[in-house]
């Protein structure tokens, strides 16, 4: 169920907050070989919903997340509840203070039923974590949920909760959104506070949510976005309203499709999908404009120089490999291999690439792309068949998300089909920056137009 389909619930007294809380930890309990969860906050969220009970009854109502179960990525700060980042570097590390999103939404009335498995440190796609478990897809055990968020995917596709909070560095919303069939969006760079986020890459992390449908998402950022004077890349961007109703016509939009990079290199089931959803925009009286986007071979490459080097600076005192798992030292000693020069030529490569976008959007209101170019691969593969093409798994799933990180645009991953194996297929609409609200509007017009 969604967001809103709860609140009617409680609002009408057909539940209690309470008895959302306790159905949802339930389901996660009866549901724990998924793998989804490294922390059940039960009595935590039993506390706050019989609090939020007590204020509906009383006449307070804090808006659409009024009791509302949610799950947290275990990569954001809650007080007292231990913050591991599905690493055995902070498994025992209990902040003492919340995350400002954190804060945010228990502002808002959400109650938080547990910390979220992932990829170890954030740093990975197939949340198989070696210390809390692989993450299975609910749609299907034997393929992977995505990550580095996948415990927050896999949690809202088990329908235990209708929203979760996720991080993107190179796609970890993203990817989850689209290997699970959910709604993700990673927000403009500095549009969400990340004050109390464990950081994997300081100026490619991004922090949004995960749901059930776009106005799940669109709700979350009217929640917990906004400026935040403790978080230095926090942008003083007025905050709007998220939650627009969706367009009666697509009359007058200018929708980008690239002519190079995104349609390259993508399964049948997924590129007829996204061809198909497309369609239906023109259909809706939008301008389809093939576009030629920068060279986003380039953009990537310069995005993992980037990533690699501020991962090494985030860990200069780790040196023992049995602290982390294969993968992340492999990741690690990379980082340590490349030269500051390397990375300061990076750093410039990003203000060129981020002035040809800004060009862009001159001519287009919003760019389509796949979001992978796969559906959900299995579990057992490190290699994939992409169009003919063999692939690793992690390049392919990354690769037409990752670049938006280095850029900074608001993108978001929707569900637009099925793949012949019955798996979703989703799409990514990317928007200029700050472009959030019509970028959630166009979202929900698509939606409404699949359905």
């Amino acid at each position: 169920m969604t967001v809103r389909e709860l609140g009617a619930q409680l609002r009408n007294r057909e539940t209690s907050c309470l008895q959302l809380a306790t159905e949802a930890i339930e389901a996660a309990q009866k549901q724990a070989d998924l793998h989804a969860f490294i922390t059940i906050t039960e009595n935590e969220a039993k506390a706050a919903a019989l609090q939020l009970d007590a204020e509906l009854k009383s006449g307070r109502d804090r808006g659409p997340f009024h009791g509302i179960p949610i799950v947290v990525k275990d990569l954001f700060y809650t007080a007292g509840i231990r913050t591991t980042a599905g690493s055995r570097l902070f498994e025992n590390f209990l902040p003492s203070f919340n995350a400002t999103v954190i804060d945010r939404l228990q502002q808002a009335g959400a109650v938080s039923i547990g910390k979220t498995n992932l990829h170890e440190l954030a740093f990975g796609i197939t949340s198989n974590n070696p210390y809390y478990g692989r993450v299975l897809n609910p749609l299907d055990h034997a393929r992977i949920a995505g990550g580095s968020s996948g415990g927050t995917a896999a949690a809202i596709a088990a329908s235990i909760v209708p929203m979760g909070l996720g991080t993107d560095t190179g796609g970890s919303i993203r990817i989850p959104a689209s290997y699970c069939g959910l709604v993700g969006l990673k927000p403009t760079y500095g549009r969400v506070s990340r004050y109390g986020v464990l950081p994997l890459s300081f100026s490619l992390d991004h922090v949004g949510p995960l749901g059930t449908c776009v106005e799940d998402c669109a709700l979350a950022m009217n929640a917990f976005a906004g400026w935040d004077a403790r978080d230095r890349s926090s942008c003083v961007e007025p905050t709007p309203d998220f939650n627009l109703p969706p367009l009666a016509d697509c009359t007058g939009l200018r929708v980008g499709l690239p002519k190079n990079f995104f349609f390259e290199r993508l399964s049948e089931d997924v590129s007829k999908a996204v061809k198909h959803a497309t369609s239906l925009l023109g259909r809706a009286g939008a301008n389809l404009i093939e576009v030629t986007v920068p060279n986003f071979h380039e953009i990537i490459l310069t995005s993992q120089v980037v990533q690699l080097s501020e991962f090494a600076a985030q860990h200069t005192t780790h040196d023992a490999s049995e602290q982390f798992g294969t993968d992340i030292w492999a990741h690690l000693e990379l980082g340590r291999q490349i030269a500051a020069h390397e990375y300061v030529n990076a750093q410039r490569l990003r203000t060129l690439f981020r002035r040809e976008m800004d060009h862009l959007w001159h001519e287009i209101d919003l760019l389509i792309t796949p979001t992978t170019p796969i559906a959900a691969p299995l579990a057992s593969k490190d290699t994939v068949d992409v169009g003919g093409n063999e692939e690793n798994v992690r390049m392919a799933s990354t690769r037409l998300v990752r670049g938006f990180n280095l850029l900074g645009e608001p993108a978001l991953s929707m569900p637009c089909g099925k793949a012949d194996t019955g798996m979703p297929v989703s799409l990514q609409l990317v928007a200029p920056p700050f472009g959030e609200p019509r970028l959630l509007q166009i979202a929900k017009t698509l939606e409404f137009l699949l359905s």
